[in-house]
C-alpha cells in the first residue's frame, strides 16, 4: 500500500475517540480501506476522562443521597461512601486506562491504526509523528475526517501557571479525595463534579461568574439542582469570579476573588467551558485557521475546503458537544464518504430531508446531577431569543404515583412546549430524581414530529414516573381551547 513511502488508503481517520471509531466503521464495513490516527488512548476523551468515569463517580453519590431519603432504607444508610471502592469502580469502569480492547476491536473491525500525532499535509493527505520520533506519510484516495475534538479551555487568571488546576480530566481520574476543592463554573462538569467530591467527602466551593447554575437550561431545573447542592453543604458563589491564584508549597492553593473575598484550596477545578483541538493538526495546509472550529454543511463536509474530501464530525465542528450526538453525526458521515466513494446516491435513510434534525433541533442531554436533569429540544429561553411562539405546559412530578413510589418526598418538575399551529412538542425538561430515562420518549415525539392527538394513544404504565406525560397533555388541554387538529378524548374520573 505505498507509493513513493506514502501509504494510500481510502479514508484517513485522525482520531480514534468514539465519533473517529464510529466513522471508521461505516466506512470500513462498506469495503473502504480505513486508517484511525490516534495520539493517546484508542476510545478518547469519553471513554477514559469524561462520560465513563464520571458517571462512575456519580452513580455511587445519586444511590447514597436516594437511599438516605427512602423510608426502611434510610435507617440502614449509615456512615460515608467507601471511598476506596467508588474509586475502584471507576477504574474498573475506564479499564484502568488500558486501551487493550478497543484496539483489539479495531482490529476485528478491519480497521487499521497508527498510533502518533496525525496532521493533515495538504488535500488529502496526512502525515503521523509516531511515538518513537518517525514520521508517516499518508494519502486518502477519497476522504480525511478530522475528529479530534476538544480540550479544555482555561481563562486568564493571573498566577495560574503556579498552581497547576484541575481540568476535567484530573476531576474524573483522581486518585485520592481533596479535602477541599474549588470549582470554577456553572455547566455541567461544574455541577457533576460538585455532586461527586462532595458525596466522597470534599468541602466543596463552587465558583460562578453567572447568576445561576447551568444557564442552558430551563431556569426551574436549575434551581433544584442549586437547593440540593447547598443542603449537601457545597457552598456556592454566584456573580463572582477569580481574580489571582498563588501556590504555597505547604498550604493549599490561594484564590482571591473578584470582590477581594480569599479562599484557600487543596485543588482548584476549571470548568470553564471547551476549546476545539485543532491548533496542531495542519489546518494552515489546506487554507484552514488553526485553533479554530470547523464548520460543515449537513454531510459533515467541511465547508471551506472543495472537493467534499475534508469531513470534521464531533465535537470539532461545535454543532453539539455530545458524545451521543457525535456518534450520530459519525453513522451520517461514513455512510456518506461510502456513497460518494461509490458513485451512488446518498442513503436518504441517513442522510437528507430530516438530516441535522438530531444535532440541530432535538440535541438530548442529561446532567447526572442530584436530581437529575434531562432535557432535549428548545428551552423557554431558546424560544424567546428566536421569537418563536411556544405553548408551556408544566408538571409537578411529585403528583405521579411513580414518582412517590421512586420517593415519597418526591421534588421534581416536567415541562414541555408545544408548537401551537402545528401541535407537536417541540421541548421537553424533565427535573427529579430518575428522569433521565423519560428523556427517550420526548426525543421521539420531537425528532418524529407526532401530533399531540397521537400522543394521547401512548399510554404510560402505571405506576412510573412516565406517566407524567399523561397529566402533562391533560394539563394542557386543560388549560387552553384545544386547536380543531386536537381533539383528546374526555378527561377519565
Amino acid at each position: 500500500m505505498s507509493d513513493n513511502n506514502i501509504q494510500s488508503y481510502d479514508v484517513i481517520v485522525i482520531g480514534a475517540g468514539p465519533v473517529g471509531e464510529n466513522v471508521a466503521d461505516r466506512t470500513a464495513s462498506a469495503g473502504l480501506s480505513t486508517v484511525i490516527i490516534e495520539s493517546e488512548l484508542v476510545g478518547g476523551e469519553c471513554s477514559y476522562w469524561a462520560c465513563e468515569p464520571s458517571k462512575a463517580l456519580l452513580r455511587p453519590a445519586l444511590l447514597y443521597a436516594e437511599a438516605a431519603r427512602f423510608p426502611g432504607v434510610a435507617n440502614a444508610v449509615t456512615g460515608p461512601l467507601d471511598v476506596a471502592s467508588v474509586l475502584k469502580h471507576r477504574d474498573r469502569m475506564v479499564a484502568d486506562w488500558n486501551d487493550r480492547d478497543q484496539v483489539e476491536w479495531l482490529d476485528s473491525a478491519g480497521i487499521s491504526l497508527i498510533r502518533g500525532h496525525g496532521s493533515l499535509d495538504g488535500v488529502r493527505q496526512v502525515t503521523v509523528r509516531t511515538p518513537d520520533g518517525g514520521t508517516v506519510r499518508l494519502r486518502a484516495r477519497h476522504a480525511v475526517v478530522v475528529c479530534t475534538g476538544t480540550r479544555a479551555a482555561l481563562p486568564p487568571i493571573p498566577g495560574l501557571d503556579t498552581v497547576r488546576p484541575w481540568t476535567s480530566r484530573e476531576a474524573t481520574s483522581a486518585r485520592e479525595v481533596p479535602r477541599r476543592l474549588a470549582i470554577l463554573g456553572a455547566g455541567v462538569v461544574a455541577v457533576e463534579m460538585a455532586t461527586a467530591w462532595r458525596a466522597l467527602g470534599s468541602e466543596v466551593t463552587l465558583i460562578a461568574r453567572e447568576s445561576r447554575l447551568l444557564g442552558r437550561v430551563e431556569s426551574f431545573a436549575a434551581d433544584l439542582v442549586s437547593d440540593r447542592l447547598r443542603a449537601a453543604g457545597v457552598d456556592l458563589r454566584f456573580e463572582s469570579g477569580i481574580a489571582t491564584a498563588a501556590g504555597g508549597p505547604d498550604d493549599g492553593i490561594h484564590l482571591t476573588l473578584v470582590d477581594g473575598t480569599r479562599i484557600v484550596t487543596d485543588e482548584l477545578l476549571l470548568a470553564t467551558g471547551r476549546a476545539p483541538r485543532t491548533d496542531d493538526i495542519g489546518l494552515e495546509t489546506v487554507g484552514l485557521v488553526p485553533g479554530e472550529w470547523l464548520a460543515t454543511d449537513d454531510s459533515f463536509a467541511v465547508t471551506a475546503v472543495d472537493g467534499d474530501w475534508l469531513y470534521a464530525v464531533g465535537d470539532v465542528n461545535h454543532r453539539a458537544l455530545l458524545t451521543h450526538q457525535g456518534k450520530y453525526q459519525a453513522r451520517i458521515a461514513g455512510t456518506v464518504i461510502a456513497d460518494r466513494a461509490a458513485g451512488r446516491p446518498l442513503d436518504t435513510t441517513v442522510w437528507g430531508k430530516h438530516t441535522g434534525t438530531a444535532d440541530l433541533a432535538a440535541v438530548p442531554q442529561v446532567v447526572f446531577t442530584d436530581p437529575e436533569i434531562a432535557a432535549v429540544g428548545l428551552t423557554t429561553e431558546d424560544a424567546a431569543r428566536a421569537g418563536r411562539a411556544v405553548d408551556i405546559v408544566d408538571y409537578d412530578i411529585g403528583r405521579v404515583a411513580g414518582a412517590l413510589q421512586h420517593d415519597p418526598d418526591y421534588r421534581g418538575r416536567a415541562r414541555i412546549l408545544i408548537d401551537p399551529e402545528r401541535q407537536v412538542i417541540v421541548g421537553a425538561t424533565f427535573a427529579g430524581p430518575g428522569v433521565a430515562e423519560l428523556l427517550h420518549s420526548a426525543t421521539l415525539a420531537i425528532t418524529g414530529e407526532i401530533p399531540l392527538a397521537r400522543l394521547w394513544h401512548a399510554v404510560p404504565a402505571f405506576p412510573t414516573i412516565s406517566e407524567v406525560w399523561l397529566r402533562l397533555l391533560e394539563t394542557y388541554r386543560d388549560q387552553s381551547t384545544p386547536h380543531t387538529s386536537f381533539t383528546p378524548p374526555l378527561k377519565a374520573a
